[in-house]
């Protein structure tokens, strides 16, 4: 995973303010100031900033400021949603300093506006002016500077017009009942409620999960028990009544232990260890519709070492960062709620050789050392560059002879039998380790090929009955061949599909076909897809999504990639990252969600 992918060129940024302040005075009397904390007295609160924080000095008016400081792929923008009133006039507003500083309104609903100084060596207004649409009741406001040219200020900042009331909250929903039942999970599904923006659902008279549409999965539930199911509808009025109550009992457990995952899955990666262009994302905040969320990064202390350090993101790099002991409380929230979190090991960065024995038990003790300093529910595999590699003599996947290969194994298996069956263990290979082995395996009969072509395959092979979720990653990848002997390229649901299909279908290593790699379980398999453009190359958009899942699941809406078979308990998608996909207001999550429920 890319942990530095720089952000594409300079768009009109998202921004935002809420809240209701003081009336202007140059303001009609039904007028009001919509922009909540523009003096940022209250420091950062309700600003959602890449790179920014609070200043004492230099500041206009009161005692703050902002301070945002442009790096990189980085344009230091910070934001925040207004709720404004259709077809109406707005005036936006703010005293800014510094080299390139831009101040504007997007999702307006009409024309987009912004303004901006070249230089403002001291305090500067900017003001622009602009109509929101006949529909639009939410306007996104931004300021931000440009690339490396040094830190801007803003102070004041105000949004001038028509305040909207806040309403009644809305009815409580009706139908709410049951579909599926496992195990470990309960889907439910109710009636849409006019003006509802969001429904919260209710286990045994606790909130557990928040949803945008009228189904969802309840999971993390243990076998064999009762549970009471209630819906409440939401709005930005509030909450309404909780609906009639519903009962399911979950079935029993079904042999060889059960991680409790949902029976369809959202996974994804926090950047819990570092902010980028995407900025630093709370636990705490990361939406209920995340099932197995990835603390990126573990690192070891040298390549060869075994051990594993895993380092929160310093204040001084992610100024929002949460303490250790509210982190930890978060992490105990999200299993509460059934989520799963585990910690993530490797990345673009963290390159890990275990080449000896000793440092096979290295790795073992650090990583139960992070495990259970932070009471996680298990361990994902990043391992990527040159963390594994094939010796010239190690042909055969289901017989690895190479040490990094080989104290892997020993190491994840070891790590299972510590922890038990609810042991969630993950993995994210590269389409090179994995999907390229049907084509080239190691350095090849006549030698010369890369030895990392399909080194994960014995790792998975060996660890298929501990695997709880292979997702590969399908981006940041070259054209891969599938099954159809065609090359498959990214950028479509055809290179989704191609590269899952072999997965699930199982494919000749090294076009040898007495040597099959077998296809793995359909609940062991999600689909590793880019957040945004941002995030890496190979994103695809929401239609291109939907049909790949139309196409695996159900046979339909397929393009020129003829699968081998229907597979619809594919277990979901995975994404880098979270951090990115906030950053994109959330539109892979909402692809998932309105896809699966």
């Amino acid at each position: 995973m890319d942990r530095f992918r720089p952000l594409a060129l300079l768009t009109a940024a998202t921004l935002t303010l809420s809240g209701l302040t003081a009336l202007s005075s140059a303001a009609r009397a039904a007028d009001a100031d919509l922009a909540g904390n523009g003096g940022f007295e209250a420091g950062l609160d309700g600003w959602t900033c890449t790179a920014g924080t609070t200043v004492n000095s230099p500041v206009r008016s009161g005692s703050s400021a902002l301070q945002a400081t442009p790096a990189g792929g980085d344009n230091a923008r910070c934001a925040q949603t207004v709720t404004v009133r259709p077809d109406s006039q707005y005036t936006l507003s703010g005293h800014v300093r510094g080299a390139y500083v831009y101040l504007g309104a997007s999702g307006t609903g009409t024309t987009d506006v912004s303004t901006w100084t070249q230089s403002a060596p001291t305090w500067q207004q900017l003001t622009t002016t602009f109509r929101t649409g006949p529909s639009t009741t939410r306007v996104t406001l931004y300021t931000h500077g440009w690339y490396g040219t040094g830190a801007y200020y803003a102070d004041d900042i105000s949004l001038v017009g028509p305040g909207v009331d806040a309403g009644q909250p809305p009815a409580a929903p009706t139908g709410l009942r049951t579909g599926t039942v496992t195990s470990s999970s309960v889907a439910l599904s109710w009636s849409s409620v006019p003006g509802a923006t969001s429904y919260a659902i209710h286990r045994d008279g606790t909130k557990v999960q928040t949803v945008t549409g009228t189904s969802a999965t309840v999971g993390g539930l243990s076998p064999s028990t009762a549970y009471a199911f209630q819906v409440s509808a939401v709005n930005e009025a509030g909450e309404s009544a909780k609906s009639a109550t519903v009962t399911a009992t979950t079935t029993a457990q079904p042999g060889g232990g059960d991680t409790d995952l949902p029976s369809h899955a959202l996974v994804g990666y926090l950047h819990a260890g570092f902010a980028n262009g995407s900025g630093y994302t709370r636990l705490a905040d990361v939406p209920d519709s995340w099932d197995v969320i990835d603390l990126a990064f573990g690192e070891p202390t040298s390549v060869t070492s075994g051990d594993i350090r895993f380092d929160r993101c310093p204040v001084t790099e992610c100024p929002n960062v949460e303490s250790d002991a509210d982190f930890k409380a978060a992490i105990k929230a999200k299993q509460a709620a059934g989520k799963k979190v585990l910690i993530s090991i490797g990345g673009q960065n963290g390159q890990v050789q275990l080449t000896t024995a000793a440092a096979r038990d290295t790795f073992v003790t650090s990583v139960s050392k992070i495990i259970d300093e932070y009471g996680l529910d298990g361990l994902d595999i990043d391992f990527e560059g040159h963390s594994l590699s094939l010796n010239a003599d190690d042909t055969d996947f289901k017989n690895p002879k190479t040490p990094v290969i080989v104290n892997l194994i020993s190491a994840l298996k070891t790590l299972k039998a510590r922890y038990g069956d609810d042991f969630v263990l993950t993995m994210a290979p590269e389409t090179f380790f994995v999907q390229l082995g049907h084509q080239y395996y190691g350095t090849g009969p006549w030698g010369g090929q890369d030895p990392r072509a399909g080194a994960y395959l014995p790792v998975i092979h060996a660890l298929r009955d501990d695997l709880t979720l292979l997702h590969v990653q399908d981006y940041n990848s070259g054209p891969i061949m599938g099954l159809d002997n065609q090359y498959h390229s990214m950028g479509g649901a055809d290179f989704h599909i191609a590269m899952t299909d072999m997965l699930l279908t199982g494919f000749p290593v090294a076009g040898n076909a007495n040597n099959v790699f077998p296809p793995l379980r359909p609940d062991q398999v999600a689909i590793g897809m880019p957040a945004s453009t941002n995030a890496g190359n190979g994103h695809v958009p929401p239609a291109e999504v939907t049909k790949t899942l139309d196409c695996l699941t159900k046979k339909t809406n397929c393009g020129s990639y003829a699968t081998h078979g229907t597979w619809p308990a594919l277990r979901g998608l995975m994404t880098w990252s979270i951090n990115w996909d906030r950053y994109g207001g959330w539109e892979f999550q909402r692809t998932f969600d309105g896809y699966f429920g």
